[in-house]
């Protein structure tokens, strides 16, 4: 039976803690830094890694720390607390999920270890497309079967880093959309090794934040039969199956941000004085984060919520959607006040208020839009109308 808690375990707390030291060595200049050049960044990865963070929820017989995702969740959060960035590493710990539900035993075997010490890095997932979006459904790229391999063609779009990853976890349909009964059947998963893989061409795009993100365009790809994951037309299933754990996951980060600007805006209405007065005294400036403050704390909440009754095997899709939407929402109305309290200073580079700003912007979009979040909620939870 699912149970929050609602204080860290000690062991949560070490957690925690150990994250937060690595955290402090990588301020708020090394983000700026790579920010302005759109570098990975390569060193805050490494260390990560080499403490096993990025191997916490890979079970322990494949040389992981097998945690539950409540732990994996504080991890992410954490990061983003302390003013970093988990968008170069979080990919690695939801994508792992399809390997591992659905993965055979050689697959695992053959690649969970290695990703666990950081030989190889899983954090691509090619799933979105120009022309599909969020209609997985209508996507287009194609895998067709031929002896022991597989042929794939198509375009995937805002794929991020497809350039610092070893392996990606591919959907690509199989069957055509006219061959197959329902829209969801014909769509298989693949995990490729594109390391100098042929005919894949991959494009860099700058966005609005530092996200590594690129156009991918695969031209007579061939990949091994072997890389299919589980059985060929029940892709979109598999993918659907991680998606909570994902959700769940960027909910975590977007909980960071908002205590990051919170607790920002909090140090700032103290120590600046204006008319003989710390700003915070005035309820136009301490209400606003006052606000942000109990929607990241209530964010928080259904985060933990979702991330039980996950680790509990029990459904829990509305709340791993909830989640999301209501950090995600959280986080951007806190950097709202955030800069709001900072005035011309919330604007300025060196204060990191912008480039956090920006970065939490991302997730009331992806990876799944908050509109599809409520359509969601209002079809499958309240049971209305479908409304899409």
């Amino acid at each position: 039976m699912a149970s929050i808690h609602l204080s860290l375990t000690d062991e949560q707390r070490a957690l925690k803690a150990g994250v937060t030291e690595i955290c402090k060595r990588y301020p708020g200049e090394y983000w700026r830094e790579l920010d302005a050049k759109r570098e990975y960044p390569e060193k805050f990865v490494n260390e990560l890694t080499q403490a096993g963070y990025l191997g916490a929820l890979i079970p322990q017989e494949y040389g992981g720390a097998g945690l539950p995702i409540a732990d994996g969740s504080l991890i992410l959060e954490t990061i983003h607390a302390n003013g970093g960035s988990a968008s170069a590493v979080h990919a690695q710990m939801y994508i792992m999920g399809t390997v591992l539900r659905h993965g055979s035993a050689a697959q695992k075997q053959q690649y969970l270890p290695k990703i666990a010490t950081g030989e190889l890095r899983l954090q691509a997932f090619g799933v979105t497309e120009p022309d599909a979006g969020s209609d997985t459904t209508k996507l287009k790229t194609t895998a067709i079967r031929t002896g022991d391999h597989y042929v794939v063609n198509g375009r995937k779009m805002f794929i991020s880093r497809a350039q610092q990853s070893d392996l990606m976890l591919l959907l690509a349909r199989t069957t055509s959309a006219e061959q197959v009964k329902k829209r969801t059947d014909g769509l298989s998963v693949f995990l490729i090794d594109i390391r100098g893989l042929k005919g894949l061409e991959i494009r860099p795009l700058r966005m609005m934040m530092n996200h590594s993100t690129n156009a991918l365009f695969f031209d007579d790809v061939e990949i091994p039969a072997g890389s299919l994951i589980g059985e060929e037309g029940h892709g979109f299933h598999y993918i659907l199956s991680g998606m909570n754990a994902e959700r769940i996951l960027v909910a975590s980060e977007s909980i960071g941000d908002g205590r990051w600007f919170t607790d920002k805006a909090v140090a700032y209405s103290r120590q600046r004085v204006i008319f003989g007065k710390p700003i915070g005294v005035n309820q136009g400036v301490q209400f606003p984060i006052a606000k942000a403050y109990t929607a990241v704390e209530a964010a928080a909440l259904m985060r933990d919520k979702a991330a039980a009754l996950f680790d509990a095997g029990e459904p829990c899709g509305a709340e791993a959607n909830m989640a999301k939407y209501l950090a995600s929402e959280a986080a951007w109305e806190a950097g709202n006040a955030c800069i709001d309290c900072h005035g011309g200073y919330g604007y300025a580079e060196e204060y990191d208020i912008e480039r956090k700003f920006r970065e939490c912007r991302l997730y009331k979009t992806a990876p799944v839009n908050n509109n599809l979040v409520l359509a969601y909620v209002g079809e499958h939870v309240l049971g209305m109308p479908r409304s899409y």
